[in-house]
C-alpha cells in the first residue's frame, strides 16, 4: 500500500471554508444549503461536500422540519459541542494567523516608510 501525501495548503483551505460554514451556521440557524453557498460565493457542491465531511466528523447535524410531502424537505443545520469546539479552536488558529499577517505588514510599511520618509511626509 502507498502512502498519500496530503498537501497542507488544501488542508489550510479545507479549515478556512470549515470555519467560515461553521461561523455562518452558529449565526443563522435557518440557513439553507442554496442560501449559505450564495452568501459564501462558493458552489452549491461544494458547500454540499464541506457539510457532508462536518456532519460525518460529528461537528454539525442535520434535522428535517418539514414533513409536508408537497414541499421539499427543509434541513436545518445545527453545531454540535464538538462543532462548538471546533469552532473555537479554528478561531483562534484564524486570528492567530491574521495576527502575523498584520505584524508582517507593518514591519514591511514600517521598512518602506524609513526607506522613503520624503513620499510618505505631508
Amino acid at each position: 500500500m502507498f502512502e498519500q501525501k496530503i498537501n497542507p495548503r488544501i488542508t489550510e483551505v479545507n479549515k478556512e471554508d470549515s470555519y467560515t460554514i461553521l461561523s455562518e451556521l452558529h449565526k443563522f440557524p435557518t440557513v439553507t444549503q442554496r442560501e449559505l453557498s450564495l452568501k459564501l460565493n462558493m458552489s452549491l457542491g461544494k458547500t454540499n461536500y464541506i457539510l457532508r465531511q462536518l456532519i460525518t466528523k460529528g461537528l454539525i447535524k442535520m434535522k428535517h422540519f418539514s414533513d409536508n410531502p408537497d414541499k421539499l424537505k427543509k434541513i436545518r443545520y445545527m453545531l454540535t459541542g464538538e462543532g462548538m469546539e471546533e469552532k473555537i479552536k479554528l478561531t483562534y488558529h484564524f486570528l492567530k494567523r491574521k495576527e502575523a499577517e498584520y505584524k508582517r505588514f507593518k514591519t514591511e510599511w514600517d521598512a518602506l516608510k524609513d526607506k522613503d520618509k520624503d513620499l510618505f511626509e505631508l
